[in-house]
């Protein structure tokens, strides 16, 4: 490869193989600057050459010229530990879902600044960005429909950048993280989970039963008589969706109960928080009994094969359910949320109830209790004081 050198032995002029174009280089402060002049004269490669030599000797004297890793560079390595790192204990759709966010939003915006650039002015204005530039998705030109991105939208990005930034720091190229919290930000509401009511729930439940018996015979008589059975078994034991497709029929147990005394199902739960065991209702075991008659299954069948979502969601719009009345929508998540309150509501221990459910009390009480009127003690909060009268000779 000829190489050429201008100004000294400053400025390397070479071409790369399969390439007419001439390429410069230059060191400053230890580092490699290149760039392509896009001439494949010599003559003129030289000229462009020292030019841009210049240019960086000005862009050094006043501070603009740095020698640091962009935030480009830094993605690049967080996303190479990431899914290493986190091999086995992250789910890979949560894994993907930050190299998205990365590729679609932050690196676009921050991508060749350098790490000391991205300050938390810098986030203030990314944010502005997101809010002011949102485009329709799905192909639909209505705007307004679908808007700028959700709050949790931007959550998750401002969460992909600090990682990005902590990276930098593990790595030496970052001194300290910015200030990435959002301003002028008011106290948050703290908003209740979907659920149904004793009355609603009853309602859905009616019209699966409905809809089973009126398509017996058919085509759909299968999906129905599931989808029937999938609304009493969740409502029952307060299983996530995500477990309850898990489930395996060597998983459930018919047992007497020795301390209810009553027929429940034991159940084997594999999910988000590993193995757990969950004690069932007695609202469980005929559903569960007639999947068995139904489905004639192996024990290392999936209980629920095939989702029913899309089934699951017309019914709810039909009966007007879909929403709560502040605007939270329902979904098979909401079947876990009505056993917990449903639970809380017959005066169940809250510590038991978490138990079962493999989450924490914590929760419960944030997500769930608050808005259980059953939850209030009437006796303790409506307390008189009894009032003290004067002797009649003390009034005289």
């Amino acid at each position: 490869m000829a190489v050429h050198k201008i100004l000294g032995g400053k400025v390397r002029l070479y071409q790369r193989p399969g390439s007419p174009c001439w390429q410069c280089a230059a060191r400053f402060d230890g580092k490699n600057h290149r760039a392509t002049t896009k001439e494949d004269s010599l003559s003129l490669a030289k000229e462009f050459a020292e030019d841009w030599y210049l240019t960086l000797c000005g862009k050094a004297r006043i501070g603009e010229l740095k020698n640091e890793k962009t935030f480009k560079h830094a993605a690049a390595q967080f996303e190479r530990e990431f899914e290493i790192i986190t091999g086995g204990t992250r789910s890979p759709v949560y894994v993907d879902g930050h190299k998205r966010r990365l590729k679609n939003y932050l690196i676009p915006f921050f991508g060749e600044m350098g790490l000391s650039e991205v300050t938390g002015g810098k986030v203030q204005e990314y944010r502005i960005h997101r809010q002011s530039n949102s485009v329709a998705r799905f192909g639909h030109a209505d705007e307004k429909e679908y808007g700028p991105p959700a709050p949790s939208t931007i959550h998750q990005e401002i969460v992909c950048l600090r990682q990005v930034l902590k990276t930098a720091i593990r790595h030496g190229w970052l001194t300290h993280l910015p200030d990435l919290s959002m301003p002028y930000k008011s106290a948050k509401k703290v908003r209740h989970r979907a659920w149904f009511s004793p009355q609603e729930y009853e309602q859905l439940y009616k019209a699966t039963r409905e809809r089973a018996a009126a398509c017996k015979g058919k085509r759909y008589e299968w999906e129905t008589a599931q989808m029937h059975d999938f609304v009493l078994f969740m409502a029952n034991t307060g299983l996530r969706p995500d477990e309850a497709y898990r489930l395996q029929y060597r998983d459930i147990a018919i047992v007497e109960d020795y301390d209810s005394e009553e027929t429940i199902l034991e159940i084997e739960v594999r999910g988000k928080r590993g193995i757990g065991f969950c004690k069932s209702m007695p609202g469980a075991v005929r559903p569960f009994e007639r999947l068995v008659e139904r489905n004639t299954p192996e024990p290392s069948d999936p209980v629920f094969p095939k989702s029913h979502l899309t089934l699951l969601n017309r019914i709810l719009d039909e009966l007007g359910l879909k929403l709560d009345r502040d605007g939270n929508r329902r979904t098979a998540y909401s079947l876990r949320h009505s056993y917990i309150c449903f639970r809380l509501m017959e005066g169940a221990d809250i510590y038991q109830v978490a138990k079962n459910c493999r989450t924490s009390v914590e929760m419960i009480e944030k997500h769930y209790a608050a808005h259980i009127k059953t939850s209030i003690n009437a006796a303790a909060v409506n307390v008189r004081r009894v009032k003290k009268h004067k002797p009649v000779s003390e009034k005289s």
